[in-house]
Parts: structure tokens; sequence; C-alpha cells
């Protein structure tokens, strides 16, 4: 794992993406999706300048990208994280590589906060996003259902360091 670059990611970065978000779907864990969406969708629903992927010597090891919360104006400096990744390169540090890397990209960028809302189940991304400056702002109780059972959500967010 030392030859690993974050870096942004390009259009045919799309299949290597996609295959590791299938993976988040399929932990059940991860999001409300039961299926990926398709590029053109995709590609529609992030911010292009802010969409990373980690490199390493076989390809994509994970990706964090931002949503814009809201079309209001006013909202314009608040993005939704997601961020994702292949299970063969869980617990080796990706994951904050590659959220250090949006946050900064964020605050060079004028937006001013993050948010990601969480499974409560999923332990190792609550921790992710609090090493990294989140701040649990409350719980989404029955925020939607997944195979019939009613799941919460934990809302966390992250203002940019003024400087």
């Amino acid at each position: 794992m030392d030859n690993i670059r974050i870096d942004l990611m390009r259009d045919n970065d799309w299949n290597q993406v996609k295959a590791i978000y299938i993976e988040g779907i399929e932990t059940g864990n991860a999001t409300f999706e039961a299926s990926p969406p398709t590029w053109k969708t995709w590609n529609e629903n992030h911010l292009q300048d802010f969409r990373l992927v980690s490199r390493g010597e076989h390809g994509i090891l994970g990706w964090a990208a931002l949503s814009p919360y809201s079309k209001r104006a006013v909202y314009s400096g608040v993005a939704e994280v997601s961020i994702y990744i292949t299970s063969s390169a869980l617990g080796k540090g990706i994951g904050s590589k590659l959220l250090s890397s949006l946050i900064l990209q964020s605050e060079e960028k004028n937006i001013w906060t993050l948010q990601a809302g969480i499974f409560p189940e999923n332990i190792a991304s609550l921790k992710l996003h609090k090493k990294h400056g989140f701040r649990e702002v409350g719980r989404r109780e029955k925020m939607g259902k997944m195979n019939d059972i009613w799941r919460d959500v934990i809302l966390l967010e992250r203002r940019r360091k003024e400087s």
C-alpha cells in the first residue's frame, strides 16, 4: 500500500468507482440505495470539482465525492460527503487520506459546511468522520426503510476552519 496517491476522478474511472459503490451497497450499512446509479445520474448529482479517488498499483481503492445539499443559492457552500473504500483496502488509512484531501479541497473552494448521513451501525465511517472534525448533530429516526426495516441515520457536520 506504499504507492497510493489521491487523484481527481476521471470519467473512465466510473466502472471501478461503481464496483466499489456496489460493495458498499452489499454491506447493507453504507446507503439506502439498492443498486448503483448510471454514470449519467451519478455525474449529474455530484459536484464536478470534488471527486477524488485513491489509486493503487492495481486500480482504484476508494473514492470520495461531494453532492450539493440544495440548489438554493444560500446553501451554495454546503455539501454532502460520500466516501467508499473497497473491502480489500479497509483499515489501511485510505479513507483518512481521501477524506482529508476532500476537506482541504472543499475549504480551498469555499465550501463552508460538509455534512454526512451515516447509519449508526457503520461504526468505521462514524469514527473516520469524527477523526476529521465532524461532529454529531443529531439522529434522524426511521429515515427510510431497507428490506422492510426502518433505519436511523446519524447526521454529522463539519464547519470550515476560519483563517
